[in-house]
């Protein structure tokens, strides 16, 4: 197995919660035939797609010797090691050793595979623990699941810990400051009282005395992968599909740096879909990429130790309920990993 029993809770908290599903990389990073490695959780993957379209995510470490696979030939339905070429089926069996065939490599699985689903345009893997292998429910976030709901992926990487993104998207006050420049942010009031609002996936935090202007709310969601959800008005010049909504999703790379997925999105159906995504296409993304960098120059440029620095108050009750959360989850896959006896 890749993933380890020992990890402390600070590893985990450092490097990404296990025993549930985390986006990886957009689908389109990978092409028929084609193979990608990939860096996850403080961890090396080689992503792996067949000639047929389907998907497999395998540590990157041949069973021989611990050669990286990725740097290995793609061989339609296998890949083989570069450096032996001993051969690994797209869930960690060994195939073919072709130096010494019928050894006792062949036949057994030696190579971690991780479940993976595609959706929406992104690549969802499941990283558990040598305790909890299998998988645990999905249920998807409900506008990337729902036909009449037309949702459009961005990806980026930036250089900061997943958490600190996390809690950029529990901070709906930033955007009234960071973002008052933005075409869908210069509206509200810049003062604001929030409440948390439990759920049985997760919680709203959300302002007490002002809705439908702008960021005025974020829902976090647990339901075997991590999400928020948010809401932002748009006027009528921007389309057709009545509030613009935001579905994030992080992805731990390593202890330092993160995967950012946004689908932006909107309930259209018929002429009004091709309308809006021509709309996106043309004039809007690129505003949305400028809202991202901001979010990306602001994160990249606080220390790594910010948050043991801090002097937080009432509008940082979304980022202390998140922190408590993580931790506490943290916490308890270091001892339900912890070896018996």
């Amino acid at each position: 197995m890749t993933l380890s029993t020992t990890d402390t809770a600070e590893h985990i908290y450092a490097n990404g919660l296990r025993n549930q599903w985390h986006p990886v990389v957009p689908s389109s990073f990978v092409a028929p035939g084609a193979m990608r490695k990939v860096t996850a959780l403080g961890e090396q993957w080689l992503l792996f797609r067949r000639s047929d379209g389907t998907l497999a995510l395998l540590a990157d470490r041949c069973p021989h010797r611990g050669a990286p696979l990725s740097l290995g030939k793609h061989l339609g339905d296998r890949v083989a090691c570069w450096y032996h070429g001993v051969e690994v089926a797209p869930d960690g069996t060994v195939v073919s050793v072709p130096g010494l065939p019928g050894c006792a490599l062949e036949g057994r699985k030696l190579v971690t595979s991780l479940p993976v689903r595609e959706v929406a345009g992104a690549v969802l893997a499941y990283f558990g623990d040598d305790r909890h292998p299998e998988p645990a429910e999905l249920t998807l976030p409900d506008p990337l699941d729902d036909p009449d709901i037309e949702p459009i992926l961005c990806y980026a990487e930036w250089e900061v810990p997943w958490r600190y993104a996390m809690e950029n998207l529990l901070d709906p006050m930033h955007g009234a400051f960071l973002h008052r420049e933005s075409h869908t942010m210069y509206d509200g009031d810049t003062t604001a009282k929030f409440r948390i609002r439990e759920t049985d996936r997760g919680y709203f935090f959300e302002k007490t005395d002002q809705r439908g202007v702008n960021f005025d709310w974020v829902e976090l969601c647990r339901t075997g992968v991590d999400w928020v959800d948010l809401s932002i008005p748009y006027p009528p010049s921007a389309g057709p599909g009545g509030a613009f909504g935001i579905v994030g999703m992080v992805c731990p790379v390593d202890a330092g740096r993160t995967g950012v997925f946004f689908w932006r999105y909107r309930r259209v159906q018929g002429w009004q879909r091709d309308t809006w995504r021509f709309l996106y296409k043309t004039l809007i993304e690129e505003r949305h990429w400028q809202v991202l960098e901001q979010d990306r120059v602001m994160l990249e440029a606080m220390p790594a130790d910010a948050d043991q620095h801090e002097n937080l108050y009432q509008h940082d009750l979304g980022v202390v309920r998140l922190r408590r959360l993580l931790r506490s989850q943290a916490e308890r896959q270091t001892t339900a990993t912890a070896p018996e006896g």
